[in-house]
């Protein structure tokens, strides 16, 4: 049974997804349109992927501009992550404030990420893996970022592996939302 519990960001949510567990291993269920509905979520899948990362690697804080801006689920079903998230949204009461949740395989939770926030992680184990359920396709000249230190988390790491790319982006105070 799937359980929604919103997070401190409006629209967010951790859902922590039904697993079964036997001598053969596990099954994990990352969606169910009907629960999501049930909860409130509308969500439609148009694209999915997913990335290995080593420990200690940061990735994001990653989003699209509208319009191909997109919600997503991210859940984590190997290793473990410190997912982070922003919510970018000028007209939320929650605007440019974060969060963030552990996500793993021990834990089966997911994050439902709306429209209009960023998101981002830490690798805590090595080889983990981190899983995106995707509302639109990937656009290049949408694609862009937060500088992951840039607005006050503090990641716990002195020296993570972050792309040259993800080292580029504009500070969150620099960042004019289109949300």
């Amino acid at each position: 049974m799937y359980q929604f519990e919103e997070t401190p960001l409006k629209g967010a949510f951790t859902i922590t997804l039904p697993a079964f567990f036997d001598v053969r291993g596990s099954f994990v269920k990352p969606y169910n349109e009907e629960a999501f509905l049930k909860a409130g979520i509308s969500f439609q899948l148009r694209e999915s992927y997913f990335s290995f990362s080593k420990k200690d690697v940061i990735r994001g804080m990653h989003f699209q501009l509208p319009p191909h801006q997109h919600s997503k689920i991210v859940y984590c079903p190997n290793g473990a992550i410190l997912d982070v998230i922003i919510d970018l949204r000028k007209g939320s009461p929650t605007y440019r404030q974060y969060y963030a949740q552990e996500l793993s395989a021990e834990n089966h939770k997911a994050y439902f990420i709306p429209e209009g926030f960023a998101h981002g992680f830490k690798a805590l184990t090595d080889n983990a893996m981190t899983y995106y359920l995707v509302s639109s396709g990937y656009n290049k000249e949408s694609d862009t970022g937060i500088l992951y230190n840039s607005f006050g988390y503090d990641w716990g790491i002195e020296n993570p592996v972050i792309s040259e790319r993800d080292l580029s982006f504009m500070s969150l105070t620099e960042f004019a939302s289109p949300f």
